[in-house]
């Protein structure tokens, strides 16, 4: 019982905290998180896949030489 109380006052602190703070506040926190983010492919998969388009890069420009 007292995990769901100190749960219960966990949510409604931040949702008085949310409610406080002014929306242009939010909203620019909004925006510092989402450039922060990293892109889903970077997130997946890591570096392979700009490895990936390195490598195909080099291997199309060979070939257009060779002709």
């Amino acid at each position: 019982m007292v995990k769901g109380d100190e749960l219960a006052k966990y949510v409604i602190e931040r949702v008085v905290r949310y409610m406080e703070t002014p929306k242009e506040v939010r909203k620019q926190a909004r925006a510092g998180r989402k450039e922060l983010k990293e892109h889903w492919e970077v997130r997946w998969f890591g570096m392979l896949p700009l490895a990936l388009r390195m490598w195909s890069g080099r291997w199309g420009r060979r070939k257009e030489k060779e002709r």
